[in-house]
């Protein structure tokens, strides 16, 4: 710390939302306030602070802190130099937000919906004030991926990443698998536990993961915001048989959000997805998050750590609260892109759409067991000009006239497959609907 820097004055904050993440940022900041101050150089202080129920209990201690229900008075009150924006949503916290840029405060947020959403418009109106936006706990928790995405990885030209970007998921899949369990009992536990929502859409149906996909691959291709463009599927539909055939096939399953850059696009998806159990992200379990990037000039990179709770986001907002304060006296040209390029260098890519992605298949139906079917489901998939990688048949049980028959396809355009699903559903020896699940390899 050079001679002097000690007597600054502390930054001055106004925190947005005293919840858990809230309440484990005031607590972080008190705990580590001195090595906090070595690494920003300065003291960081909450001086004010807003939520919807002063008299609820805390996590943290808000003595000397001002109360308020309204969060305009926050970020209208003259003495806050940044706002932590902790109170999620999207309706209230942009306008809350945009109101904070305009009174020229910087801004810390842990809100990956709105970032997702109308990042394009925040990060443009920040731009033209000359203020930060901070956004490092909107995706993956405590894991540092975008300061990796932005910085670490700078040099290089990012050809893909596949993350585990939701917990409530991968705890769901890996107590499938773990304990041979059903999705809805799974899911209930979750609940209990608190690692899902009453309402678990957001979750389960990868609406979460698409949020964190496109802030992740905006900054990694250098693209504006694009989260109405990323194809989203659930694992709603994923069985314990499904978990249990993959594990056998030498594969597992998880809801992966993927970005490529391609020839003709930029993929953008999120979806249950079987990958070789030899992949150290195949082996993330229960609630954690890992994010895979795949660099042309060092290779894959893997990250890895608590992707939600109180502490590991609240380190997040902290770090992202020290890198504010190292920027307060560096001129706007000089600090970090918010999505990693300068505004005018963003280059506004194409989306591929979903049925032009390649990918292989997993593919699970049962047939009537009678001589010839099998010679069927094949000729089909040649006539397609889908090349099979492997056919599994599973035993029946003891006087039952249907059987299942897993296939594995070699890489086809999703456009081909969906016509394989169509002739599918015509032959009178499949009963029932055809589970399929991609398949990537990650390389």
């Amino acid at each position: 710390m050079k001679e002097g820097e000690e007597n600054m004055e502390p930054v001055k904050v106004g925190l947005l939302g005293l919840g858990t993440v809230g309440g484990g940022t005031i607590n972080l900041l008190q705990e580590n306030a001195e090595e906090i101050m070595r690494r920003a150089g300065r003291g960081i202080e909450v001086i004010h602070a807003c939520a919807r129920d002063l008299n609820k209990p805390r996590i943290c201690d808000t003595e000397g802190i001002s109360l308020s229900t309204d969060p305009n008075e926050v970020v209208d009150n003259p003495d806050v130099d940044v706002i932590l924006e902790l109170i999620g949503g999207e309706g209230m916290a942009r306008d809350v937000m945009l109101r904070a840029i305009e009174n020229g405060k910087h801004i810390v947020t842990a809100n990956k919906a709105l970032i997702a959403k109308h990042g394009n418009e925040i990060f443009a109106a920040a731009e033209a004030r000359g203020v930060i936006v901070a956004f490092e706990a909107a995706v993956a928790g405590g894991i540092p991926i975008i300061k990796g995405l932005r910085e670490g990885l700078a040099a290089n030209r990012i050809e893909w990443l596949a993350g585990i970007i939701n917990g409530t998921g991968n705890f769901i899949l890996t107590e499938m698998r773990d304990e041979d369990r059903d999705f809805a009992d799974v899911l209930a536990e979750a609940q209990r536990l608190g690692y899902a929502e009453a309402d678990p859409t957001f979750d389960v149906e990868g609406i979460d993961a698409a949020h964190k996909l496109a802030i992740m691959a905006s900054i990694a291709f250098g693209m504006p915001l694009k989260f109405d463009r990323v194809y989203t599927e659930g694992i709603t539909h994923v069985t314990r048989d499904d978990v249990t055939f993959a594990e056998e096939l030498g594969y597992r399953i998880k809801h992966l959000g993927i970005a490529r850059r391609t020839w003709n696009g930029i993929e953008l998806r999120v979806h249950p997805t079987l990958i070789p159990e030899r992949q150290l992200i195949a082996n993330v379990d229960g609630v954690m998050n890992a994010v895979v990037v795949k660099g042309n000039m060092v290779g894959p990179t893997l990250y890895y750590g608590a992707g939600a709770g109180a502490e590991p986001t609240a380190s997040a907002v902290v770090a992202d609260l020290i890198d504010v304060v190292r920027a307060l006296s560096c001129a706007p040209e000089s600090r970090v892109p918010h999505l990693g390029v300068h505004p005018h260098a963003l280059a506004d890519e194409s989306i591929l759409a979903m049925d032009e992605v390649e990918t292989a298949y997993y593919l699970r139906m049962q047939v009537v067991d009678r001589p010839g079917v099998l010679a069927d489901l094949t000729r089909t998939f040649a006539d397609l000009e889908i090349s099979i990688e492997a056919v599994v048949q599973k035993e029946p049980p003891p006087g039952e006239s249907l059987v299942t028959i897993i296939l594995l396809t070699r890489t086809v355009q999703e456009r081909q497959m969906v016509k394989a699903m169509e002739m599918l559903g015509k032959m009178d020896a499949i009963f029932g609907d055809v589970t399929r699940i991609r398949l990537e390899y990650l390389q």
